[in-house]
């Protein structure tokens, strides 16, 4: 994918309209501090388009960036660490089901997994919930950096363990610092906007 364009069009906060943006729709979930805002702006070779932040659990809106007009990037608020009341966690939940339920042409949605860390009960509840919802999540193991190569087939099988994978999920290993993963991921999103769903 060859980035000509990209730029945040539009952030639906708990009481906002979502869009009906008549393109493809790729969703990315995953908690606070996993590295969502980095791997958003590794895909789109932009420092910082997606902020990123010291103190996780900023976003608080669904963010929707537009890539070369021809698709959405959309990001989802992180679960987990953001420092809110169950109340607003909720309304959150909320948004989100709204949003996976309403949207026409959300293709996928992926999850991120930090791979140095079995999943969580907060990451597998997700997994489930976007399950529930409809999607198969595709994983992306981030952080891949971080650990030792000879480490990487045991921790994703760490992973598809402790979350349950259903048979056939994919998990795409990357690295916001080497940008390793990055054309895999890309691969799988055209694949995903070109096929007929």
């Amino acid at each position: 994918m060859v980035i000509k364009d990209v730029s945040l069009d539009i952030v639906c906060g708990i009481t906002s309209k979502l869009p009906e943006t008549g393109v493809p729709e790729i969703a990315f979930a995953g908690k606070s501090n996993v590295g969502k805002s980095s791997l958003l702006n590794g895909l789109v070779n932009r420092k910082a388009l997606a902020r990123t932040s010291a103190q996780p659990g900023k976003t608080q809106t669904i963010n929707f960036y537009n890539v070369n007009r021809e698709l959405y990037l959309v990001d989802l608020p992180g679960y987990g660490y953001a420092r809110v009341s169950m109340e607003v966690k909720e309304k959150w939940g909320k948004m989100i089901e709204r949003y996976l339920h309403t949207s026409k042409t959300l293709r996928a949605v992926f999850l991120l997994i930090d791979i140095r860390h079995d999943p969580s009960a907060n990451d597998r509840n997700m997994y489930e919930w976007i399950l529930h919802n409809g999607y198969e999540p595709i994983i992306i193991a981030t952080k891949l950096d971080k650990i030792k190569r000879s480490q990487v087939q045991k921790q994703l099988k760490a992973i598809r363990q402790g979350l349950g994978c259903v048979a056939g999920t994919q998990i795409l290993p990357f690295s916001a610092e080497t940008k390793q993963g990055r054309e895999e991921i890309w691969a799988v999103i055209e694949e995903l906007c070109n096929g007929d769903h």
